[in-house]
């Protein structure tokens, strides 16, 4: 039986790290205490959307974020109480409604989301939250920047929704003292001040996601979106000390001993240098193991940063180890889609040894067992 294991101390851990930089207590100018945002998208970056969602409001993050309607819905469900952010603009109806519904602080990051957001308001005993979404350059939701007149109108029609908040996205973040970036956060502090000029204050003002936030203290302003940074896994230079969150753990379901000059695997890809025993455990790719994502770089230097990182892995010759009792053994053969073979040859091992393999918990399949520890 195979379970995503996941460690609390080392979460909790991260999680103290993330407020510290933060310094949550120490109010700004204005007297306003930062926010922090905790992302739980993606199944809660594959830690299980409600039990990892209970772990951080246990832990101090009392603002959650989703990404879908879905998930924003499963966490009431679950008695969540706590604020709750809907990332993604929409201009769909029946969605707004169902946000509304279950009292979802809103994205709203156009025209057409904003009339209707106002229809619903007028049909609602409810208070409308919600976020004005800005887009700085990711192309993706929300007012373009130098739209000021839609943006400052589109708000005070909003008169009778509480605009509590106002943020941006970064493209570009996983590299230090990038000029995109800068640009990004240079458009978005225009805009914030644009706002100011036309009498809009608006409490909470965030552009940082994971990478930003470690990158750029300097752009913290009075709240960041945390996801990765809480696994420690996040695509950027981890120099503050987050430990990896996520190990999948399985047993050796069979033992055998082949001989010199034996194929291992898929495509003849490993062939033993001599007598070799090997143990077969019950992981694949279609368990999140050792995958690959399709990576869309245009860019001619990222290009050439993904050639630089696949010929790094293609030298290394202890690419995959996993750990049995408490020691590394190495995966021989290609990767299949349920199955992989280890070298343990010189070993003890036996059937039904419990065996640990570093796994991002994204990539991890939501049917298998997430167990806290």
């Amino acid at each position: 039986m195979k379970s995503l294991i996941i460690n609390k101390d080392d979460l909790r851990h991260n999680i103290n790290i993330i407020k510290e930089l933060a310094k949550l207590d120490i109010p700004d100018d204005n007297g306003k205490k930062y926010k922090l945002i905790g992302v739980v998208k993606g199944n809660g970056y594959g830690l299980g959307l409600i039990e990892y969602s209970k772990l951080l409001i246990d832990n101090g993050i009392l603002t959650l974020a989703v990404a879908t309607t879905e998930e924003a819905v499963d966490l009431r469900k679950a008695g969540i109480k706590e604020d709750i952010l809907m990332l993604s603009s929409t201009s769909l109806e029946e969605d707004l409604r169902l946000l509304i519904d279950n009292n979802i602080i809103l994205t709203i990051g156009s025209e057409e989301c904003a009339k209707i957001v106002k229809k619903l308001n007028n049909k609602t005993d409810k208070k409308i939250r919600a976020h004005i979404k800005i887009d700085t350059g990711f192309g993706r939701y929300g007012f373009l920047y130098n739209n000021i007149k839609s943006i400052v109108d589109t708000i005070k029609e909003l008169s009778n929704v509480n605009i509590e908040g106002i943020y941006s996205h970064f493209s570009l973040a996983y590299y230090k003292r990038d000029k995109w970036t800068i640009k990004q956060f240079n458009r978005f502090l225009n805009v914030i001040e644009a706002l100011k000029l036309n009498d809009i204050n608006i409490d909470t003002y965030h552009i940082c996601n994971s990478p930003a936030f470690l990158n750029y203290p300097e752009m913290h302003l009075n709240g960041a979106r945390i996801g990765s940074a809480f696994l420690g896994r996040v695509d950027c230079e981890n120099s503050v000390g987050l430990k990896k969150i996520g190990q999948l753990k399985t047993s050796i379901t069979e033992i055998k001993t082949v001989p010199k000059g034996y194929n291992i695997g898929y495509l003849n890809s490993y062939k033993t240098k001599k007598e070799t025993k090997i143990a077969i455990i019950q992981v694949g790719y279609m368990d999140g193991y050792n995958i690959t994502l399709k990576t869309d770089m245009f860019r001619f230097v990222d290009k050439l940063r993904g050639l630089s990182h696949s010929i790094k892995n293609l030298l290394r010759k202890d690419n995959l180890k996993v750990m049995i009792n408490d020691k590394k053994y190495n995966v021989i053969g290609k990767v299949g889609m349920y199955h992989m073979a280890i070298d343990i040859t010189n070993s003890n091992i036996k059937i039904n040894d419990k065996v640990y393999l570093d796994v991002n918990p994204l990539h991890v399949d939501g049917k298998i067992r997430r167990e806290y520890i």
